[in-house]
């Protein structure tokens, strides 16, 4: 009987992060683009091209919000030839790869999304205990 209510437990656990756990999650830029996207869809479903295009785009938008050095560093760092369509391919590939060996890994062990990795596609599973801070920190962040 204990080691039922040991796995019960366990089990609660995962599905409720602690708040350490969410504070984690939160604690990466490009890991609270990713939920904020997938929070605001409907269906709570997009592809990793979506992702990576919505987290390409909030970039651009904050280092375009920088008074001009922000956009000359990335431009000159993405790419040899410094030219932006260069630029813009290097970074969402970038994003891409981090995506699916460092953000979806993440967050798919504390069980806050599903990575099919056939199709590509990422499914949000709703915590409330993390959306309530995502929230807040989408609030405040965008």
């Amino acid at each position: 009987m204990r080691e039922t209510e040991r796995t019960s437990t366990t089990l609660t656990t995962e599905a409720t992060p602690s708040l350490d756990r969410v504070f984690d999650l939160l604690s990466d830029r490009r890991r609270r683009y990713v939920l904020y996207y997938l929070n605001d869809r409907d269906d709570g479903v997009a592809t990793i091209g979506e992702i990576t295009n919505h987290i390409l785009s909030l970039e651009r938008r904050e280092s375009g919000s920088t008074i001009g050095s922000g956009t000359e560093v990335d431009a000159g760092s993405d790419s040899e030839t410094g030219s932006d369509i260069d630029a813009g391919t290097d970074s969402a590939e970038r994003i891409r790869t981090e995506l699916c060996h460092v953000h979806l890994p993440k967050l798919e062990e504390v069980g806050v999304v599903e990575h099919d990795q056939r199709s590509e596609t990422v499914r949000y599973w709703t915590q409330p205990s993390l959306e309530e801070w995502l929230e807040h920190a989408e609030h405040k962040e965008l």
